[in-house]
């Protein structure tokens, strides 16, 4: 990279740790995106205009849309931060290329189906084995909350208090937020560190805390005991369960994007295709003209 490029780039980080809380993996991509960027121009990045930057689609030709959108995003917000500080007469960015993505929906689970699992974990908890109260807790927290594997695994031992109604969570790009527990899960976590093993961890597992591997086992051991396909199951699908349910159950996006984390309000709008029988619906029962023509 050109060294003038360098120096930008620096200060461009520097804005999105400071600013934006970034973190280092995320700054490593955006340095790795916009190192490819100069790369492929052959020329300063910091330089390059309009006409420069429209041939990057071909000569990214190669690579997968997925990846060209994250360049290209990475192009957008450096050029804009060039703009803003004085640092660049105009912003180019226009001319990236804007391929389509074509998100995959992700995997369902009905109500039903999670509270098979709810149920079935309910009643082995009662059998008094430590590893079932702790796989309880475990399905509380994922589709109870929403929260991510890594999440999951990681929690603290004091981090649910039976007094407080939601925990504060450092997640992805380590960004706090709230996160509600239900009587439900308080309950659960409650007769699990009762008989967990003493650890820093609120899941330990072996020197450290539980494994995402392994909690991604035990999620399908519990699918397979509820008569689930346990291949339909994981800590990222009851992740989903939890959004879907929410939105059907009248949560609007906004709250469920602060609920998930998401950075981005477009992450979260995924799951706005499960909730399009229950609008449809709604148009025809509430709208003045559905009912005029009664």
């Amino acid at each position: 990279m050109h060294s003038d490029d360098k120096a930008l780039v620096d200060r461009f980080l520097d804005m999105l740790a400071a600013e934006a809380g970034a973190s280092k993996h995320t700054l490593a991509a955006y340095r790795g995106d916009l190192k490819a960027a100069a790369e492929a121009l052959g020329s300063p990045i910091g330089e390059a205009d309009a006409d420069a930057l429209g041939q990057l689609a071909g000569a990214w030709s190669g690579v997968a849309a997925s990846t060209l959108a994250r360049r290209a995003s990475a192009l957008r917000r450096f050029y804009g931060f060039l703009f803003e500080e004085g640092l660049r007469a105009d912003d180019p960015s226009a001319a990236l290329p804007r391929p389509k993505i074509k998100r995959p929906l992700p995997r369902l689970l009905s109500r039903e189906e999670v509270a098979s699992m709810l149920e079935e974990a309910d009643a082995r908890a009662g059998s008094g084995k430590p590893s079932s109260a702790r796989d309880l807790a475990l399905l509380e927290l994922l589709y109870g909350s929403g929260l991510r594997a890594s999440e999951v695994v990681s929690l603290p031992r004091g981090s649910v208090r039976p007094s407080e109604p939601f925990l504060i969570l450092r997640g992805k790009g380590e960004k706090e937020r709230l996160v509600p527990i239900s009587d439900r899960a308080h309950a659960a976590i409650a007769a699990w560190v009762k008989v967990a093993p003493q650890s820093r961890w609120l899941f330990p597992g072996g020197k450290t805390h539980l494994s995402r591997v392994r909690l991604f086992q035990i999620v399908r051991a519990m699918a397979a005991q509820a008569g689930i396909a346990p291949e339909r199951v994981s800590p990222h699908v009851l992740r989903h369960a939890f959004a879907t349910h929410m939105l059907e159950g009248g949560a609007d996006l906004r709250t469920l994007q602060a609920l998930l984390g998401h950075a981005d309000i477009a992450t979260t709008q995924i799951y706005t295709h499960v909730d399009s029988r229950r609008l449809v619906d709604l148009v025809n029962q509430r709208h003045p003209l559905a009912r005029g023509s009664d």
